[in-house]
């Protein structure tokens, strides 16, 4: 026997509207199903094509207005920057070391068919690439020793540079190679410990991972010259991504934990500062930002609203492509069709043309374009989402996107107001991209004095690119100085933005 609901005493009028109750969630179900299977398989980039598959939704569509879709200008892709090809091969740097090997004819062949000597008129040159595979060394610190034999009494024994790490038996190249090597080029300690082995030299992971966190303490000092210099400057960025921890002993191994981004400061002193905690708890950029005043880009995660209440100084500034996001995952749900989402994305586009065509412009140049050419684009796009939403289920994918783009529309438009803004929060997602696609190779931290570490050194190493110095050349070189340092111009001296590219290379040895 079935026992079901009791549909006998309905009448027609609540039946229909039972059935038209069920079509909708029968609707909502599929599209949550397409949408999962979407995140889950499909292709992560946000670049929109046509495809011929048939759609199973009409969310996309137009509810009104569809006249509007034949009025917008041509999509407008989106990119981080244009490749620049250029013909023929690139030219091998000039700094490589160049080895020549002369071909030259034996006497024989210098004699012609005539009977003459033949001239040497030019050189044929070409070039070709050789690769050293790595070369492990061993100094030997000799230390002169003089004692005095008259008296007796005195000895003295010539000093030596200090170790980076005290009692160890590794240089600062080996540990500026090890860091670069999985921070840098995510090769998880464990390959690293191959490597190693495969040329003659047995370290074990365990020492390897004292040597990492043994750097991170040496660099700490810069963690707080980092902080002061995001906190002195009014424009910020903010991001935060997971992180597995091993022996955290506040939350087990399958319990989420975080590494926050936090970059700022002028541009010629730009920072970026990442910190690991164990939750995504609003305290977390409250304690970070006390005493801030200024402008800071992030998304729309809750615990930045509640800083902003917290500490009426911060204006926050809200990431449009955050949103751009959520229209083209309905948009991938009805390739075929254009409606709202389509719409958006183009609205968004233009905006992101403009900004593209303003980037090399100064800040008040910057803001006067902005006000001309994308305030009234995106009073069009306001007004556009206001006049739809009561017309598109609010539970429905769309309705998710709609109701995310007006309830951050304050902090979206905020970028408006001054030049030296962005349109979007893109530039700490570029920053937290190495630390994810690091997060793949090595997987974990196994402690937490592991991940304050990673975080230390991440901050270090992404400074370094910024301000295009090489992340090798400067840890080998900082790791041999910072046992030296005893005062805050002693540090401020190293860092990235302050310290002699020049003497990088030069005064290594």
């Amino acid at each position: 026997m079935i026992i079901g609901p009791n549909y006998n005493n309905k009448s027609q009028e609540e039946l229909l509207k039972i059935i038209a109750n069920m079509a909708k969630r029968i609707q909502f179900l599929e599209e949550q199903n397409a949408a999962y299977r979407l995140r889950q398989f499909a292709n992560k980039s946000e670049k929109l094509n046509n495809s011929n598959q048939a759609s199973l939704f009409d969310e996309a569509e137009l509810p009104k207005h569809p006249e509007k879709i034949l009025a917008a200008e041509e999509e407008i892709t989106i990119a981080s920057y244009t490749r620049k090809k250029t013909p023929g091969r690139k030219p091998l740097p000039a700094e490589l070391l160049r080895v020549p090997r002369i071909y030259d004819l034996t006497e024989a062949e210098k004699i012609c068919a005539c009977g003459c000597d033949l001239t040497h008129i030019k050189d044929e040159k070409s070039e070709q690439l050789e690769i050293i595979p790595a070369k492990i060394y061993v100094i030997e610190h000799i230390q002169k020793k003089y004692a005095c034999k008259k008296c007796e009494e005195t000895i003295k024994t010539a000093s030596k540079p200090t170790a980076p790490i005290p009692r160890s038996i590794a240089a600062s190249g080996l540990l500026s190679h090890v860091l670069v090597s999985k921070f840098q080029d995510h090769l998880p300690l464990f390959r690293q410990e191959q490597i190693l082995r495969r040329i003659g030299v047995d370290i074990p992971r365990a020492t390897l991972s004292l040597w990492v966190i043994k750097c991170a303490e040496l660099m700490l000092p810069f963690m707080k010259l980092f902080h002061d210099r995001i906190l002195t400057h009014d424009v910020s960025f903010s991001d935060e991504t997971t992180v597995q921890v091993i022996k955290e002993p506040n939350k087990g191994v399958a319990n989420k934990k975080y590494v926050w981004l936090f970059a700022g400061g002028p541009p010629e002193q730009f920072v970026f500062y990442y910190k690991y905690h164990p939750s995504r708890s609003h305290d977390v950029v409250e304690e970070f930002f006390t005493d801030y005043s200024g402008y800071l880009h992030c998304d729309g995660y809750p615990g930045y609203d509640a800083l902003a209440t917290k500490n009426r100084e911060i204006k926050l500034v809200g990431c449009l492509y955050h949103a751009r996001r959520k229209f083209v995952e309905v948009a991938k749900l009805a390739p075929n069709k254009e409606g709202v989402a389509t719409y958006v994305i183009k609205l968004i586009a233009e905006l992101a043309h403009i900004e593209e065509s303003i980037k090399n412009l100064s800040s008040d140049e910057k803001y006067k374009n902005r006000f001309e050419k994308s305030k009234p684009i995106l009073d069009k796009l306001h007004t556009y989402l206001k006049e739809n939403q009561p017309t598109i289920p609010p539970k429905s994918l769309l309705g998710q996107a709609v109701s995310y783009t007006l309830n951050q529309w304050q902090k979206i438009t905020m970028y408006l107001t001054d030049g030296r803004l962005e349109i979007s929060n893109n530039r700490s997602e570029r920053a937290i991209k190495p630390f994810v696609i690091g997060r793949k190779g090595w997987l974990f931290s196994y402690s937490v004095a592991g991940a304050n570490a990673a975080a230390t050194i991440y901050s270090v190493i992404e400074t370094c690119k910024y301000h295009q110095i090489e992340p090798y050349e400067y840890l080998r070189y900082v790791l041999q100085v910072l046992p030296q340092c005893k005062t805050i111009e002693d540090y401020e001296a190293l860092l990235p933005y302050n310290i002699d590219k020049q003497s990088l290379v030069s005064r290594v040895c």
